[in-house]
């Protein structure tokens, strides 16, 4: 499903506030109560939101947003953290890029590296790096996930620990205010961890809304990388970990620390 710009502004409206109803919608975008219903309409039906009387919520802590409206919601945003994550990379590095859309954007971002090893579990990522014959592609073996190409489960976790990399880029569903990086899927969450264990450098990206959200699994701790690259961090006590934990904050809209 292709977003409006409308769409996607309804969809962090929900996840903001839990909720939107027609009329408050209409209001706000000055359209009619009808317009905003066909908009509340293809979002359930692509399982974006969940319909209810008058509006529409957003999907509860324990179900992720489908991968097509993942990819759509904060684009530019994920495009500059890419950007920015792969000046870090020089080229000759070997790295892991796990599952994600904002992940995707640090493989697209890498076209004009050279003599590049790069180790995924995505099939997105792979599909794009293939076809530059500088960068070789490493993919895991495992259970493929049909809603977005991710590849979960042990293989994929005793895949991984055969490496030693120099950079891995990883991406989260949430992060909570204490610094735990979370996700939905358990099997996903351990080839994570696996990624995190067996690099040297590791690069968190994520946009802002991130601490927005809620998932029940958790990867990790923020102390656990050494780079977090977001357009924007709001959340003072993220702020102070990052200080405290010697965790470069690079924020795309201009701020590093």
């Amino acid at each position: 499903m292709f977003l409006t710009d409308r769409q996607i502004e309804i969809v962090a409206i929900a996840k903001s506030s839990g909720r939107v109803l027609v009329e408050e919608l209409a209001s706000r975008f000055s359209v009619t109560p009808q317009t905003i219903r066909k908009d509340l309409n293809d979002l359930c039906d692509a399982q974006v939101l969940t319909r209810i009387h008058g509006g529409a919520t957003f999907p509860s802590g324990t179900e992720n947003v489908k991968y097509e409206a993942r990819r759509q919601i904060a684009a530019s945003e994920k495009q500059a953290i890419g950007i920015a994550a792969v000046e870090l990379i020089p080229s000759g590095a070997s790295l892991f890029i796990n599952i994600g859309t904002t992940t995707e954007a640090v493989g697209e971002a890498l076209a004009n590296h050279h003599e590049l090893m790069v180790i995924t579990n995505n099939i997105n990522v792979a599909n794009r790096l293939r076809l530059f014959p500088a960068i070789e592609v490493v993919i895991a073996g495992g259970v493929v996930r049909g809603s977005d190409g991710g590849i979960v489960g042990e293989a994929a976790v005793d895949f991984i620990r055969q490496f030693k990399v120099d950079y891995a880029v990883i991406g989260a569903s949430a992060i909570d205010i204490d610094g735990a990086l979370l996700d939905y899927d358990f099997r996903e969450v351990k080839v994570a961890q696996a990624i995190i264990a067996n690099a040297r450098h590791v690069i968190l990206v994520a946009d802002s809304t991130k601490f927005e959200r809620t998932a029940p699994v958790r990867i990790g701790q923020l102390s656990q990388v050494h780079t977090f690259i977001t357009d924007h961090c709001p959340v003072p006590s993220i702020r102070n970990l990052c200080l405290e934990n010697n965790v470069k904050l690079i924020e795309t809209n201009g701020q590093s620390r």
